[in-house]
């Protein structure tokens, strides 16, 4: 898993991000917490994850650029639409997953 270096974060949380993101490395459970990733796929702009799926043997980690925390999925929501709002007004496009990791 690997962590945006300026990570988007919901109001709520901004004061708990490094704590948060110690327990989502730690595999401790987090109630509530959602996980803003660039897409798995080539169709979708960001995936919204429940923190509580990463505990999941399975769960393909690796792979993982996350972009964001939220608490509550309609605060995950938002701040998705807030950083897809950011890459359009900057770049004209919806090209996130470039401008996100520096490719644009």
């Amino acid at each position: 898993m690997t962590w945006h270096d300026d990570l988007y974060v919901g109001e709520s949380i901004v004061h708990k991000t490094n704590r948060i993101k110690w327990k989502i490395c730690h595999n401790a459970g987090q109630l509530n917490i959602y996980v803003i990733a660039l897409a798995s796929n080539e169709s979708n702009l960001l995936d919204i994850i429940p923190a509580k799926e990463l505990l999941q043997k399975g769960y393909p980690k690796q792979n993982l650029y996350v972009v964001g925390l939220a608490k509550g999925y309609d605060e995950a929501v938002e701040v998705a639409a807030s950083i897809v709002d950011l890459v359009y007004h900057k770049t004209g496009g919806f090209a996130v997953k470039n401008y996100l990791t520096g490719n644009h």
